[in-house]
């Protein structure tokens, strides 16, 4: 694995310290929701803009963010890469602990349905003011909500991958197999407690006895979710593709995520080093505020609603 500094490190231990940097002032932040539209219908209502949404998105469809007042850290740990593939006894028992509370909380991302939010950015990508979005969230919300030109950076739950042969199969299909192994194995989470990995809490005993199963192909290889964990390198070709599309960009708009690890901060940084205006839309402190062209601190799914009926 690349040491931290190593590009290709995209995603950070999980964290609740500091975003912002404290020797710099922050950008004053814009909170009313009508001049949050307007100020940002301004930016992408010419055209050309680039979307970079997070976990802050998804909220309004019933999936926890990490960081935010009610974030799934303050009550949860995700799995690492580290852990999720270690050898020896560590490996085995950490697959276990995954797919017990991902059997169970999966099934409750996969009923969500894409908010207002996520319609927004697909009309503004049909108006051709956004020319495409990169995501860092692993829901496949805006694709449903239909954005057509999405970088799921960091995967899809949808999807499963063999470590072994490299099989890539439908989620729905594990799930399946899942259920027919664990007969009367309890597939609904307790209200509100699913995290935006799909995982939930769930008691050892529950864990234990939970039977995995592994890769349909080649009949041996441990199964993974076709997401980067943490700890975990993004795909390069993945990187490449969305630096190309910031490049691009006439302005960065930043949706729901406090950047504040370097997978979707560092296209900040590329975009303020290209000289490409950079609106920030979230809810709380994140890393950017002291250096977005424009701070939003209000309710993204009412700003995004408001921004297009403004520029259409």
């Amino acid at each position: 694995m690349p040491t931290p500094m190593t590009p290709g490190r995209l995603l950070s231990r999980p964290s609740l310290g500091r975003t912002t940097d404290p020797r710099r002032p922050r950008v004053p932040a814009v909170t009313d929701v009508e001049e949050a539209a307007a100020r940002l219908a301004d930016l992408v209502g010419g055209g050309g803009a680039v979307v970079l949404s997070g976990a802050g998105l998804s909220t309004d469809s019933g999936i926890p963010d990490y960081r935010g007042p009610q974030g799934s850290l303050r009550r949860h740990t995700p799995m690492t890469y580290q852990a999720f593939t270690g050898q020896g006894e560590d490996g085995p028992s950490a697959r276990r602990r995954y797919w017990a509370r991902s059997h169970v909380g999966w099934r409750v991302i996969a009923r969500s349905r894409p908010n207002a939010g996520h319609r927004a950015v697909a009309a503004l990508e049909a108006a051709g003011l956004v020319r495409g979005t990169i995501t860092q969230n692993v829901d496949g919300l805006h694709q449903a909500g239909g954005a057509r030109d999405v970088v799921e950076l960091h995967g899809s739950l949808d999807r499963v991958v063999c470590l072994s042969c490299r099989d890539v199969s439908p989620r729905e299909r594990l799930d399946a197999r899942l259920r027919a192994a664990n007969p009367g194995f309890a597939a609904e989470p307790p209200a509100g407690e699913v995290n935006p990995d799909g995982d939930v809490d769930l008691p050892e005993a529950a864990v234990g006895r939970f039977v995995v199963v592994v890769c349909e192909r080649c009949g041996s290889g441990p199964l993974k979710p076709d997401v980067v964990f943490f700890g975990e390198t993004v795909p390069r070709p993945r990187v490449d593709e969305s630096f190309a599309r910031v490049d691009a960009a006439r302005s960065l708009v930043v949706l729901g995520s406090s950047l504040t690890v370097m997978s979707g901060y560092r296209f900040v940084l590329r975009a303020r080093r290209n000289g490409i205006p950079v609106a920030v839309l979230t809810a709380g402190e994140t890393r950017a505020d002291a250096t977005a062209t424009l701070r939003l601190d209000a309710p993204l799914t009412p700003v995004l609603s408001r921004v297009v009926d403004l520029v259409g």
